[in-house]
C-alpha cells in the first residue's frame, strides 16, 4: 500500500506596512552606531575644531560679546553637522553595495520606499546627539538657546538632513562601480552649497553674484531659520522659509531615492 503525503505549499512571508518596515531598517541601521557609538562622536571633531578655532577669529573680528557672537556662530555649525553628516551617507550604501549586503537586503520582503526611509533616519539620532554636545560646550561661554526654538530647531534639521541623506543615497546607487564619482560630486556640491549658505561668515557685504546664488540655496534658508529658533524667534518668515526649504528638499531627495532604490 503506498501512502502518499502531501507536501505543504511554501508560502510567502507576509507583507507588513511601510511604516513597520520604516522601523525595522531604522532599527538594523542604529545597531552598528550603539555597538560604537564612539564613531558618532569622533565625527564631532571638525565642527569642534571650527567652533574652537574660527569662533574666536570671528569674535575678534566682529567686536561684539562673545555670547551674542555665538549666537549666530553655533546654530550654523548645527547646520554644518547635517550638511556633512547626511552628505556621506552614501558612502555607507557604497561600502554595502561592495560587500553585497544591499544585495541582500534588496530581496528581502520590505518596502523599496522602507529601505530609503529607515537609513535616511537612521543620520537623525547621532545628528541630535552631536547638535546637543555642541550646545551644551558653547553654554559656558555665554551661549543661550530657546528650549522650545532648540527642539523646533532639531525637527527643522532632521527634515533637511533626510532628504539630503536620500540624495546622497541616490548619488550613490548611481555611482556604483565607481566611489571615485561619488566623491567627486560630493566634494563640488558641499562646499559651494556651506559657503554659499551664510553659515560661516555673513554674506552681507558679498559680491552681487554671491548673493543671487545664496537665494536660490535652500541651505541659506535653514541656517537663517535656526539662527531665529535658536534666539527664541518662532514665527518669523525666516522660519517659515527655512521650513519650506527642508520640506522641499525631503520631498525631492525622497522621490529620487526611492526611485533610485526600485530601480536597483
Amino acid at each position: 500500500m503506498i501512502t502518499l503525503t502531501q507536501t505543504p505549499p511554501t508560502s510567502t512571508p507576509p507583507r507588513t506596512g511601510v511604516a513597520t518596515d520604516t522601523w525595522n531598517v531604522l532599527v538594523r541601521e542604529l545597531r552598528p552606531v550603539l555597538r560604537d557609538p564612539f564613531s558618532a562622536l569622533f565625527s564631532l571633531v571638525q565642527p569642534l575644531i571650527f567652533l574652537g578655532l574660527f569662533g574666536p577669529l570671528l569674535v575678534a573680528s566682529s567686536g561684539l560679546p562673545a555670547g551674542e557672537t555665538l549666537q549666530w556662530f553655533v546654530p550654523g555649525i548645527l547646520v554644518m553637522v547635517a550638511l556633512f553628516g547626511t552628505a556621506s551617507t552614501g558612502a555607507n550604501l557604497l561600502g554595502e553595495m561592495q560587500t553585497g549586503s544591499h544585495e541582500r537586503t534588496l530581496v528581502a520582503p520590505l518596502s523599496r520606499s522602507a529601505l530609503l526611509m529607515g537609513r535616511a533616519l537612521k543620520e537623525v539620532v547621532p545628528l541630535i546627539v552631536q547638535g546637543l554636545v555642541i550646545c551644551l560646550v558653547s553654554l559656558p561661554f555665554g551661549f543661550t538657546v530657546s528650549v522650545p526654538g532648540l527642539l523646533l530647531g532639531f525637527v527643522l534639521l532632521a527634515v533637511f538632513g533626510i532628504g539630503f541623506g536620500a540624495l546622497s543615497y541616490s548619488v550613490a546607487l548611481a555611482c556604483r562601480g565607481r566611489d571615485w564619482m561619488f566623491w567627486i560630486i560630493h566634494q563640488t556640491v558641499i562646499f559651494p552649497l556651506m559657503i554659499l549658505s551664510g553659515m560661516l561668515l555673513p554674506l552681507d557685504d558679498a559680491p552681487g553674484w554671491m548673493k543671487v546664488a545664496a537665494a536660490v540655496n535652500p541651505l541659506s534658508y535653514v541656517v537663517q531659520a535656526e539662527r531665529d529658533l535658536f534666539a527664541g524667534s518662532l514665527g518669523t518668515p525666516a522660519v517659515l522659509g527655512g521650513f519650506a526649504a527642508a520640506v522641499i528638499t525631503a520631498i525631492i531627495g525622497l522621490m529620487v531615492g526611492i526611485r533610485g532604490m526600485r530601480r536597483a
